[in-house]
């Protein structure tokens, strides 16, 4: 997508994006920024939000950012209305904050399992519920980031499949409800994507990532901007008519089922 098409096509909207301080979602907002939204970072760390918004407004773009854990509703509804008040009413929600380790399940605490599920899920829930009076109506896009792991068994992946699976549903059911409202709600399942904390810790080594190429069949990882231009369509007037959506972005790792596994 040309640089001169993206340009004008968020012109005076306004995105809230959730674990958006580094990683996928950062770029999200970096390309809605060049797209012309106002974005609002979120993150749990201070320092972090606030060099990543810096990098966006040394551009000339617009931002602002909010520290705010996801599993707290009453900080996520404080957030929701720090952005109304500065920006107006919230055209855009990415709820992308999430929570990985590898472990099997013997090898996981509750609090471990828990801590996935309730940053993935409950977090998801916290920052929908706590936008929704905020959302422009009709007119909002909620763009959900998931993962396979909702419909592909990974193991040592228990808790982050849990959480997915019901991130996926979760997300449909607000299509569902709120689609008579004009609020639009899809979900994101990125494969691979390099230049990630992710894919760090689930393939630290040259070894590990070779692995990984080798169950995609475009035979490559993906990147940032694969996912960030994906998100700017949906975003966009170009998918008004999308709904309850998966969308996967993957290189076609999700056709090969267990076989990305070696099983």
């Amino acid at each position: 997508m040309s640089s001169t098409f993206r340009a004008s096509l968020l012109q005076g909207k306004v995105a809230f994006l959730t674990g958006s301080s580094s990683g996928i979602c950062l770029r999200i907002a970096e390309r809605f920024a060049e797209a012309g939204a106002a974005v609002m970072l979120h993150g749990r760390n201070q320092d972090k939000l606030d060099a990543a918004c810096a990098g966006i407004l040394s551009t000339g773009r617009t931002a602002s950012n909010v520290a705010a854990d996801v599993r707290d509703y009453a900080a996520m509804a404080a957030a929701m209305q720090k952005t109304r008040d500065l920006f107006g009413p919230i055209d855009i929600l990415v709820c992308g904050a999430a929570g990985n380790f590898p472990a099997p399940l013997m090898g996981m605490s509750a609090n471990g399992f828990k801590a996935v599920v309730d940053i993935d899920l409950l977090g998801t829930y916290n920052t929908a519920r706590a936008a929704y009076e905020h959302l422009r109506k009709p007119g909002a896009s909620i763009i959900s980031i998931s993962a396979n792991h909702a419909s592909i068994p990974y193991p040592m992946q228990a808790h982050v499949c849990a959480a997915k699976a019901g991130v996926e549903r979760l997300t449909q059911v607000m299509a569902l409800e709120w689609g008579p409202e004009g609020i639009r709600a899809n979900l994101i399942n990125p494969g691979p994507i390099d230049g990630t904390e992710g894919m760090a810790r689930l393939a630290p080594t040259p070894e590990a990532r070779e692995a990984v190429v080798k169950t995609v069949p475009l035979r490559r990882m993906g990147t940032k901007d694969d996912i960030a231009d994906l998100a700017l369509f949906l975003s966009s007037d170009a998918a008004s008519y999308i709904n309850g959506a998966v969308m996967v972005c993957d290189g076609g790792q999700i056709h090969l089922g267990a076989r990305t596994l070696g099983m």
